[in-house]
């Protein structure tokens, strides 16, 4: 498995989305990613499947150390005591004594900053967490974050695929060592029936969703994350590091990336970078 280095965090570059996936199917599903490679899972009090994510690695038989794993906290609970029961409550659920990396989901439009970074650090400091980050962060935000934060900030999880154009973020993210971790990094399916992308995979025997993650994991700092119920797409999204591509091929993936691709967002978001 190929890593990323983040200011002292080394995480996967391929991890294994659990967003939205089918209640049911949450256990087996992350039993079979760590089956067939997966070293990096990622989930969120949001989603609501902590407990059998945290049951899917106990039935892997992997050692806890052998899996990097990622939960978030949802903004509702930023204020400094929420916090620190909320970082509690997922370490419950999810079965372990501490979490690799614990984001904070979406800015908040009501707790100050500067409150819920100190409560993170504080979780840090206790030995739940080993690395900190955010999630939907825009440039001016991670400045403020990186400032007012003690501990480095590992990554900023925000969506990114071949449609949506994130260069701003991504240097400011360089500028402080972080990395930028790819939700969405599939475009919810779209990159499937691509052209262009169809064509360059044709290139290598490789599928479009293929190129599409191989264009992110082969940039400068950046993991993806692809989510799927289909376990042959499961195996299929960990095998990018088998082919590369070129300056030309890369070009013509950034090219199709505009501002205005984003396909994820909320009441409340952050005036996002153009």
């Amino acid at each position: 498995m190929h890593h990323v280095d983040a200011d002292g965090a080394r995480i996967p570059a391929i991890g294994f989305g659990t967003w939205d996936l089918p209640h049911d199917r949450v256990q087996p599903l992350v039993e079979h990613a760590l089956g067939v490679g997966y070293r990096h899972l990622d989930t969120a009090q949001m989603y609501g499947n902590e407990a059998a994510v945290g049951a899917g690695l106990r039935a892997s038989g992997l050692a806890r150390d052998a899996v990097f794993l990622t939960t978030k906290i949802w903004p509702d609970d930023f204020a400094r005591d929420a916090l620190l029961e909320a970082a509690d409550a997922r370490l419950r659920l999810l079965g372990v004594d501490r979490v690799d990396l614990l984001l904070l989901h979406w800015p908040s439009q009501t707790v100050p900053l500067g409150e819920t970074i100190e409560a993170l650090n504080a979780v840090r400091a206790a030995g739940q967490t080993r690395h900190i980050g955010v999630s939907n962060f825009t440039t001016r935000l991670i400045d403020e974050a990186v400032r007012l934060s003690e501990a480095p900030l590992v990554t900023d999880q925000v969506e990114y695929h071949p449609y949506l154009e994130q260069s701003k973020l991504l240097a400011k993210l360089r500028q402080h060592a972080m990395s930028l971790t790819a939700y969405c990094p599939l475009a919810r399916g779209r990159v499937a029936g691509d052209p262009t992308l169809g064509r360059i995979g044709a290139a290598h025997g490789k599928s479009a969703s293929q190129v599409a993650l191989r264009w992110l994991v082969q940039q400068e700092g950046v993991i993806a994350i692809p989510r799927s119920s289909d376990e042959a797409r499961i195996a299929a999204n960990l095998q990018v590091f088998d082919f590369a591509l070129s300056a030309d091929e890369m070009a013509r993936i950034f090219a199709m990336g505009s501002p205005r691709g984003r396909l994820v967002d909320i009441a409340g978001a952050p005036e996002w970078d153009e």
